[in-house]
């Protein structure tokens, strides 16, 4: 019998990606398809390897980012600018369901490899364009980073205290978001593929995504011209909403987005009297009176250790989270049940401890099958798949394609 989450199991088996992309939103996409199943070739410059495999912490040398990012992924080092580079691609790309990309508008097409030169040689390609800005506009041949949507959408402007500067986000929060996005756009534009037997274009820009998950914002503006403002860990929509220390100095998060969860919380802080205040009946207007819902949930809290008040909340049906860092998460029950971190033997550094795949399904799971793999670690071996012959493959390093 084969193993769950093998090739032949896998929803996405069969399928091919070529990720092109460097850093975070392309890459990422890639590698939730490659979480399920399909085979992904990541393609690096010969001389210029993805930024990625540089970013953050390293571990003798190598760099741990590209170990998640890079997983589930060959590795293929070829320079699309040079000739023998592109014919390589448009070879790869004639037996290829997706190809993912993040260069410029333009650049692929200056090379030889746009639309519609990858269209000719496979009318059934999905082609994802995951930009900054986009593929149109004014603004779509400037550098875009997930750091501008995050200015650009309105989330740092809403993000912070009231009286603080707009916050941006300690990590790639944008990016993510669009590269959830992107392959769900993939997923889509495939599904329409079996409809009509086409790919076609996904032209995704990072500053669109991240204004989706901010909510009704533009509508509100639109209808009230009310502008949402910096309000710290407070909400506008309800309370008490907020973080609070405990006696053993944690930090736990309450939510009361539900009326009935609201009046649990304030009878188990020992104020049940609030519960009959007439503004107390929505979440809106509780939020005027979130200076004395939080003295009287802070107050209560204050007194508590953070597993005492966990303990309690949960007894009483109310809303709590103990804030966590990364060795909380690493520890966490709730996390270990769900086998949301995991284990993956890595070659090069030994048992790497990583994010699961992204959700569990019960007849096709995906899996981890192996960390990021070296630079071109792959590229003999894909070449070779693709017909090359030694000599060809040797012409090309001599060329300066590989």
């Amino acid at each position: 019998m084969t193993a769950p989450g093998t090739a032949t199991t896998t929803p996405l088996a069969g399928l091919r990606v070529l990720d092109l992309a460097t850093l975070f939103a392309g890459p990422l996409a890639a590698t939730l398809l490659g979480d399920f199943g399909a085979e992904v070739i990541k393609v690096e410059h010969p001389r210029k390897p993805d930024p990625a495999r540089g970013h953050g912490p390293a571990k003798n040398g190598i760099g741990l980012w590209w170990k998640l990012l890079g997983r589930n992924k060959r590795t293929l080092t070829l320079d699309l600018s040079a000739p023998g580079g592109r014919d390589v691609l448009l070879r790869l790309a004639a037996d290829t369901d997706v190809v993912i990309e993040n260069f410029r508008p333009g650049t692929l097409e200056r090379w030889g490899l746009g639309w519609e030169e990858l269209r000719a040689v496979n009318p059934r390609l999905v082609l994802a364009r995951v930009t900054g800005f986009g593929q149109t506009g004014p603004y779509a041949h400037r550098p875009g980073f997930g750091t501008l949507a995050e200015a650009m959408s309105g989330f740092a402007a809403v993000t912070g205290e009231p009286d603080g500067p707009p916050t941006l986000p300690p990590f790639g929060l944008a990016d993510s978001i669009a590269a959830l996005t992107t392959a769900y756009a993939v997923m889509t534009a495939l599904a329409g593929r079996d409809r009509t037997g086409a790919g076609q274009v996904v032209d995704m820009a990072i500053i669109e995504p991240i204004l989706t998950v901010l909510g009704p914002q533009p509508l509100w503006y639109d209808q009230l011209g009310y502008v949402q403002p910096r309000t710290g860990n407070r909400s506008r929509n309800n309370a008490p909403r907020n973080t609070y220390r405990t006696a053993d100095g944690h930090w736990v998060a309450v939510s009361t987005s539900a009326q009935s969860v609201a009046e649990r919380v304030m009878r188990l802080v020992g104020r049940p009297e609030l519960i009959e205040e007439p503004w107390f009946s929505a979440g809106s207007t509780r939020a005027e009176h979130a200076d004395e819902l939080d003295e009287a949930v802070g107050h209560w809290i204050a007194r508590r250790t953070r597993d005492e008040a966990v303990d309690a909340f949960e007894k009483a049906e109310a809303a709590i989270a103990p804030i966590h860092d990364v060795r909380d998460v690493m520890e966490d029950p709730q996390y270990r049940a769900l086998g949301t971190i995991t284990e993956v033997d890595d070659p090069e550094l030994g048992p790497l401890r990583m994010q699961n795949v992204l959700f569990r399904l019960s007849e096709t799971p995906g899996a981890i099958r192996w960390a990021g793999r070296p630079h071109g670690a792959d590229t003999e071996e894909i070449l070779a798949e693709l017909g090359l012959s030694a000599p060809a493959i040797s012409a090309l390093r001599e060329e300066g394609a590989l």
